[in-house]
């Protein structure tokens, strides 16, 4: 897929932690395509998604109609059914084509998805839905903390953009608003770097800053 094309994300599942994860993938810019059986609740979401649809997510054919073979991460976020969830995780297996991510119930049920083929397993409980969000939209992002409303902390892999560069010359603080507060460095962390140190492949930066320059911080680095 070209660099300048958008991402785009399939959420199978309105439910609270459905409707978190399509919430921020759109807050952030992207096109999501919101998908549940209760059309109460795609017409709740309609307004924040690029698309809502009412469908039977274990209907391979209605799945196939939306063309969901042509997103590059479909994101199955099925509430309570396991058989479901287990399902249709099968049936876009099968399709093949997008990046498969699915919400588990429990470790039981992580299992299974993992051997049916789940590209990612994730546990709700302790994955927030703005966190997924934001692990799927850059994959050099490591770890996310939201610290308040505002602001969050998040751990970036130096990207093939940074490496060579020293603090001063990325400068996220004047082009993002962003602070780096720590790099680490294998099993080293340097809670001051100086604006001369260097990054070099395998650094990871904490950086702090309000919610909507970290995003944007992410996604200019995002495909780099």
């Amino acid at each position: 897929m070209a660099h300048t094309e958008k991402k785009q994300f399939a959420v199978i599942g309105m439910g609270r932690f459905g409707l978190s994860v399509a919430k921020a993938l759109s807050g952030m810019g992207f096109d999501v395509l919101a998908i549940d059986a209760d059309e109460q609740h795609t017409q709740a979401v309609s307004n924040i998604v690029t698309h809502a649809v009412s469908a039977d997510s274990t209907d391979e054919e209605a799945l196939r109609a939306l063309g969901i073979r042509n997103f590059d991460v479909v994101v199955v976020a099925i509430g309570e059914d396991i058989q479901a969830s287990i399902l249709t995780t099968l049936i876009l297996k099968d399709m093949g084509g997008p990046l498969i991510v699915v919400k588990a119930q429990n470790e039981l049920h992580g299992k299974v998805l993992q051997k049916i083929g789940a590209d990612k397993v994730i546990y709700p409980e302790r994955d927030m839905g703005l966190r997924v969000a934001h692990h799927l939209t850059s994959p050099n992002i490591l770890d996310y903390i939201e610290l308040s409303d505002e602001y969050s902390i998040v751990e970036l892999r130096a990207t093939k953009a940074m490496l060579g560069q020293n603090l001063k010359e990325l400068n996220v603080r004047a082009k993002f608003g962003c602070n780096v507060m720590a790099i680490k460095r294998g099993s080293k962390m340097n809670i001051s770097p100086s604006s001369s140190d260097r990054l070099s492949e395998g650094d990871i930066l904490v950086i702090v800053g309000e919610k909507n320059d970290l995003t944007k911080m992410e996604l200019a680095y995002s495909e780099a």
